[in-house]
């Protein structure tokens, strides 16, 4: 889906992006717009599901989920049957689920305590999804970046 967003839309996204937590009074100050405007604007965004989620970035390792790893599936499924991704996407250690181009046919992130854990977790909740024919585990052994960020365009210059 493609969304037409102008300069201010890109500028709101911009602040957003960087401070969640920023005020409507503080962007309108910011953009030079009065705070009415600006409140607009995000509800637009919001409707639109452009701005799709307000979260908050929890260290994993303070829950103790300090084991980050990636698997690859290999699926039964269909070419574009969505079934094996949205079963997987119901598991709560499973945090993204993306259907993948190439040999394999998903590519699941989780985050589990240990090893031990993760070895349940494929037992049980992945055993579970009979679609499932071949896995391939990587696990992280250090995070150097890891963002949610996105690159915003630099809005058109009116000449």
């Amino acid at each position: 889906m493609t969304f037409s967003l102008d300069k201010i839309d890109l500028e709101i996204l911009g602040l957003m992006q960087d401070n969640a937590r920023i005020s409507n009074a503080d962007m309108a100050r910011e953009l030079g717009m009065a705070p009415s405007a600006v409140l607009e604007r995000v509800k637009k965004l919001e409707q639109k599901k452009v701005i799709r989620q307000y979260v908050t970035d929890i260290d994993p390792a303070a829950l103790g989920q300090k084991l980050l790893a990636f698997i690859s599936l290999k699926t039964s499924d269909g070419l574009g049957c969505n079934v094996t991704g949205a079963k997987l996407a119901q598991i709560p250690e499973v945090q993204e689920v993306h259907s993948i181009a190439g040999e394999d046919c998903f590519l699941v992130k989780v985050r589990t305590t240990d090893s031990a854990s993760l070895i349940r977790l494929m037992r049980t909740s992945f055993s579970e999804v009979t679609s499932i024919i071949a896995t391939k585990t990587t696990i992280v052994l250090e995070t150097v970046k890891e963002q949610q960020h996105l690159i915003i365009p630099k809005p058109e210059q009116d000449e």
